[in-house]
């Protein structure tokens, strides 16, 4: 999708630089995928002690594994 944007050319020339990509387009995608994963990992932690989470994922894992074997 093209997007024309108006970016302060020294932190586009930051954002290259530290992400080691190769295109200023390529740095973008790197740095808003990262930005994405950080905003996404701080409200998941926000939630720490508002819910509750079974951490049964092994005993799920093998009922699917069970159930495509046949087996039980």
């Amino acid at each position: 999708m093209r997007t024309t944007l108006d970016i302060n050319e020294k932190l586009l020339k930051d954002a290259v630089e530290l992400s080691e990509e190769k295109t200023k387009t390529a740095a973008v995608e790197a740095v808003l995928r990262e930005y994405v994963r950080l905003r996404r990992k701080e409200m998941l932690l926000g939630l720490r002690g508002k819910i509750q989470i079974e951490d049964n994922w092994r005993e799920l894992r093998q009922m699917e594994i069970d159930e495509i074997s046949g087996v039980g």
